[in-house]
């Protein structure tokens, strides 16, 4: 398993312990898709920790299109749960550049 694959289990581990339903399912779901993604194809394979963040962006993406949908359809709880777990899959993925950060990048360029 890849490292961030290890980490993802062994936080779930401890949010069973501590009873914190919201991580477990959660991180029960982010599981289920990494695991899904290393048996799709012909061949099992593990994942590297890049093709984990892929995962990781694919259900933060699914997660915030489903909130927008509740939002829309005037379900603010629904929308607030998948924004909820957003919060918790966002611990895993580098943080995003800032304005100014990638304003600079682009200076250098």
């Amino acid at each position: 398993m890849s490292e961030l694959s290890d980490r993802i289990q062994a936080d779930m581990n401890t949010a069973r312990k501590a009873h914190d339903a919201l991580a477990v399912s959660t991180l029960g779901m982010a599981i289920a898709a990494i695991k899904t993604e290393q048996v799709a194809g012909k061949v099992a394979r593990e994942l590297s920790d890049a093709e984990v963040l892929g995962v990781l962006n694919r259900e933060v993406a699914k997660r915030r299109d489903s909130a927008d949908a509740y939002t829309q359809g005037n379900r603010p709880e629904l929308a607030d749960k998948e924004l909820a777990e957003v919060e918790v899959l966002q611990r895993y993925l580098p943080a995003a550049l800032g304005d100014a950060e990638l304003d600079a990048i682009v200076a250098e360029e």
